[in-house]
């Protein structure tokens, strides 16, 4: 996949490394030009670049890219000018940091994807998240464990936990189902809510919007994202 990363400070130019040595492209930016010399021999490519300028961002091959990741994490005006003039420009997906509950609330309502707190999620993880195509979150077990939280694939939309048989095929568990929908705050911003369905019963229903919550084998997990939808 092809990643640009904004932000070379700690995390950033942490997650830039890891991505690229499991095989990704990875573009760095930063607007500091010791922080490009520092990470420029580890990634696909490294840019000197104001991203709250538009035009400078312009310049950035984001056709061709996957997903946009806002490291920012000193300046939060920048952050948010950068988000903005990247969702402007249409991104495919754009992965914000929050730095606090106000920034977090700022980003969500310009339309961030999704968004990560570097306090709670290590650069480590998110690297490991994103190497998994198809994982909207996952958390580490060991080595060679992980619980994901993947969209169910279109195959077993309409079936029934007994009938789909996932854990006979590929040696998985299905610990739960989610549902994500939008609650309106007292601002009038739409923020993303979870519906969890509890422990699931052999004749539950897959759904269109269902997220399934999986316990296995990372390679068995790898087995089943590559299912075609």
């Amino acid at each position: 996949m092809k990643y640009i990363i904004v932000g070379m400070g700690n995390f950033g130019s942490y997650l830039a490394k890891r991505l690229t040595d499991l095989g990704h492209e990875v573009v760095g930016v930063d607007n500091s030009e010791s922080k490009i010399d520092q990470i420029k021999d580890h990634v696909t490519y490294a840019m000197v670049l104001n991203a709250t300028d538009q035009y400078a961002v312009h310049s950035l091959p984001m056709k061709d890219c996957d997903v946009i990741i806002i490291a920012i994490g000193e300046d939060v005006g920048a952050s948010i000018m950068a988000t903005a003039i990247f969702k402007q420009l249409k991104a495919k997906r754009i992965i914000g940091r929050a730095i606090n509950a106000l920034h977090e609330t700022v980003i969500r309502a310009i339309g961030v994807d999704e968004i990560i707190h570097p306090e709670e999620e290590t650069a480590e993880r998110l690297a490991k998240r994103l190497e998994l195509k198809g994982v909207i979150d996952s958390l580490e077990i060991s080595d060679d464990y992980n619980i994901v939280e993947v969209k169910v694939p279109n195959r077993y939309v309409g079936m029934t936990v007994a009938e789909a048989n996932i854990r006979k095929e590929f040696s998985l568990n299905i610990l739960t189902t989610i549902k994500e929908k939008e609650k309106t705050n007292l601002l009038g911003i739409k923020l993303p809510q979870r519906d969890v369905a509890g422990v699931i019963s052999a004749d539950y229903l897959f759904e269109n919007d269902d997220i399934l919550l999986i316990f296995g084998k990372i390679k068995n997990i790898q087995d089943f994202l590559n299912l075609e939808n």
